[in-house]
């Protein structure tokens, strides 16, 4: 969910590199004669032909339809043809050109209220990713602080949830920064109002280890009966390690509270 208050006509990316993007390599593809589209079509309609080829199974017709609306500056293609290239979808995986197609969206920004604006915060927060971590045998290299300041300009300008959740993780352990547990809670916060159940999960960890223990438990507990799938098990383990160091009185109240507990509550 985007929200928050755009403050000038075009937010741009802060400090991201240009130097390893270029322009796509265009293979010599032809679309099928009956197609209805060729890469002389406009980008909408190329556009709209991969995501209908995409959704069909035609994955490398997806691609070509996607370089070509790319090729001439269509935004959700290039936002396409970037994940296809994250997650090995479609084509061989390959980060560092992932990595390229974000930061050309990131660096043309976006428009107060434009449709791009989705496109643009997914480029920040992936490119925070890859900065996060670095990419193995490529000029990108990890970059704590430039992580911390992407997500920064996810979660304050736009109101990402997400991203609002990462920052806090990196508050608390000091990545790219100092260690700032008022903010980190400031955050988190902010993210579980929104539903996010990971930042429900870590802020009942951290108010638990502050001395609240029901209300922290409950939390974690709550998180658990909302997360999704790939998150449960590492709420599970926090959420079991504070169980087990918790009174049988205080476990039952924790449960109790957490029947009732709504992420988008006002508790701070």
């Amino acid at each position: 969910m985007l929200a928050g208050e755009l403050k000038s006509l075009k937010v741009a990316i802060l400090g991201v590199s240009l130097a390893v993007c270029g322009t796509f390599a265009m293979p010599a593809y032809a679309f099928d004669p009956g197609a209805g589209v060729t890469k002389e079509s406009g980008p909408f309609a190329l556009f709209k032909f991969g995501f209908s080829a995409y959704k069909n199974g035609r994955k490398d017709e997806a691609v070509e339809a996607y370089k070509y609306a790319a090729e001439k500056g269509h935004t959700g293609s290039r936002w396409a043809l970037a994940n296809m290239y994250a997650y090995g979808d479609g084509v061989a995986e390959n980060d560092l050109e992932a990595f390229k197609i974000y930061s050309e969206i990131a660096q043309q920004g976006v428009e107060p209220g434009s449709e791009d604006t989705g496109y643009f915060v997914n480029a920040l927060i992936s490119l925070a990713g890859y900065y996060r971590r670095g990419i193995p045998d490529s000029p990108i290299k990890s970059d704590m602080a430039q992580a911390r300041q992407l997500y920064f300009q996810a979660a304050s300008t736009f109101g990402v949830s997400e991203a609002q959740f990462q920052l806090a993780r990196m508050l608390l352990s000091g990545e790219g920064g100092s260690v700032n547990v008022q903010q980190a809670k400031k955050w988190l916060n902010r993210a579980r109002k929104s539903g996010h159940a990971g930042a429900t999960g870590v802020f009942g960890n951290v108010i638990f280890q502050e001395g609240q223990t029901v209300r922290g438990l409950a939390y974690m507990t709550a998180a658990l009966d909302q997360c999704s799938p790939k998150d449960r098990p590492w709420l599970q383990s926090m959420q079991e390690q504070a169980f087990s160091l918790a009174s049988e009185d205080d476990r039952r109240m924790a449960i109790s509270l957490s029947q009732n507990l709504h992420m988008q509550g006002d508790d701070d």
